[in-house]
């Protein structure tokens, strides 16, 4: 079997909305419109919880986060159910060599490296963000500290060695020395070793996760002035108020502003590293003679709302902002190219393909296979709908003595290719909206009668979706 290399590159919290080449005109992002042109890009591919953790057990084993169950963010460990595997597990036991280089996040890495699963990976380079774990676990920090570049990297002005917080990045971090330039300097280790078979490299960069803190000169490539503003109404407020009784989300409402934009530069200059060096990786598989026998897929866990709806960052919530996420796959020569297609797609949706790529059988499995779209056996996907969840993921109050005792939220989207709808768990009211006629989200059909059938079509929808478990995983509250 002619099994190819996978290159697996995600990014942490990056929206569906920041590539150059599908459609947005403020950014520059040369190699990620290279891979668009090179292969397929799916325009809308949304994540199954607006959240890391349940996001990413998700993808990785093809099963809704409930089904897992892994609904909460920074679980102290994850326990996989019987006969369930991550995808990278299946792969190495099929002959694959797997590594990673960055987060894994499958569990919480607060104080150092995570607790592992049975994930198949033979190289593990570890580091969850940039300056958590120093000293315990967090290798690239350790990388530093080995070439004596530390603290020209990190202010540890601050650091409290008990609770490992207080670090942050410095102003303007050479590029040879950031993170994101770490993570695929070991994929290009990782590319270069000798071997007989197959491999794939899980490249896991923090970036653009916040803070906003692209190095200075990348984030002046950006003119916050110039940069559209995000979708916001006066009567976002009220709405958001009103769910947050309920429903937790990392900030509070406010008419997005000056800061906003200040962000959403920097945010910009993040993704622009993450392009350039993505860019890195390409170029070293073609030097290397290895890119026509290479998948490369380009993806994130979950995106971020910059001022979008009055909002910042995430929680429960799932405009597109948030749940709408880059995917391109690329393997020229073999998948065709050139080609952005529209029909819905879910990130449980990448299992199955990788397992159709390396010719193995997944069994359990609420993903389907994107074989025939990147074979050009078709020009839509088979998927009529797509669900996300968010189920207890967040509690914002642990280890918080001045805040109220936390209260869990559960609530579910399901849409279809026209229609989003949202039900909040225990709450009269959700969302309703039409992507057609309204595309950010401004006109709340809840309670409109005319809406009603479609209110109900999908509820039933949501109902025969939903799976069955609830998540009652040990919490130690790190998000």
């Amino acid at each position: 079997m002619n099994r190819p290399n996978i290159l697996w590159i995600c990014s942490d919290q990056q929206r569906g909305d920041t590539i150059h080449a599908l459609g947005n005109e403020h950014i520059h992002t040369p190699n990620l419109d290279r891979l668009c042109a090179e292969g397929v890009a799916f325009t809308r591919a949304y994540c199954q919880n607006p959240i890391c953790t349940p996001s990413r057990a998700s993808f990785l084993t093809g099963l809704y986060p409930s089904r897992l169950p892994a609904n909460i963010n920074g679980n102290a460990r994850m326990n996989l159910p019987e006969g369930v595997n991550l995808v990278t597990r299946l792969l190495a036991d099929a002959g694959y060599d797997c590594g990673l280089s960055g987060k894994l996040h499958l569990a919480s890495a607060w104080n150092g490296e995570e607790a592992r699963v049975d994930d198949g990976y033979r190289r593990f380079w570890y580091c969850h963000g940039p300056c958590q774990g120093i000293g315990k676990g967090n290798q690239y920090a350790a990388w530093l500290d080995g070439i004596g570049r530390l603290d020209d990297v990190m202010d540890r002005s601050n650091w409290d060695p008990a609770q490992r917080r207080g670090v942050k990045y410095r102003g303007n971090i050479p590029f040879a020395l950031h993170q994101t330039t770490w993570c695929c300097d070991r994929a290009i280790e990782f590319m270069r070793e000798p071997r007989d078979g197959p491999w794939l490299m899980s490249v896991n960069i923090f970036d653009p996760h916040p803070p906003y803190d692209a190095p200075e000169d990348y984030a002046a490539r950006y003119e916050p002035s110039e940069l559209p503003s995000p979708p916001f109404r006066e009567t976002d407020i009220a709405l958001q108020r009103r769910i947050a009784q309920t429903h937790v989300f990392q900030s509070k409402p406010r008419a997005p502003g000056t800061a906003e934009q200040q962000n959403t530069a920097s945010y910009y200059g993040m993704i622009e590293l993450i392009d350039e060096n993505v860019g890195r990786m390409l170029d070293e598989l073609e030097r290397t003679g290895q890119r026509e026998n290479t998948v490369v897929i380009f993806t994130s866990d979950h995106g971020n709302l910059i001022g979008d709806h009055g909002l910042n960052a995430k929680g429960c919530r799932f405009y597109e902002g948030l749940v709408r996420v880059p995917l391109i796959v690329s393997r020229p020569k073999h998948m065709r190219e050139g080609f952005a297609c529209e029909g819905l797609v879910e990130l449980t949706d990448l299992a199955p393909t990788l397992a159709d790529m390396a010719g193995i059988a997944m069994h359990r499995c609420d993903g389907q296979s994107l074989a025939p779209v990147l074979s050009g056996d078709a020009d839509r996907t088979g998927r009529e709908y797509v669900r996300s969840e968010f189920y207890d993921t967040l509690d914002m109050h642990v280890g918080k003595s001045d805040r109220p005792p936390h209260v869990s939220s559960f609530a579910t989207m399901t849409m279809d290719k026209r229609h989003k709808l949202v039900v909040y768990h225990g709450s009269d009211y959700g969302e309703l909206y039409d992507l057609v006629t309204d595309p950010h989200e401004h006109d709340n059909l809840w309670d409109d009668a005319a809406s009603g059938d479609v209110k109900r079509r999908l509820t039933r929808v949501m109902d025969e979706t939903a799976p069955v478990t609830v998540d009652t995983t040990e919490r130690i509250g790190r998000f």
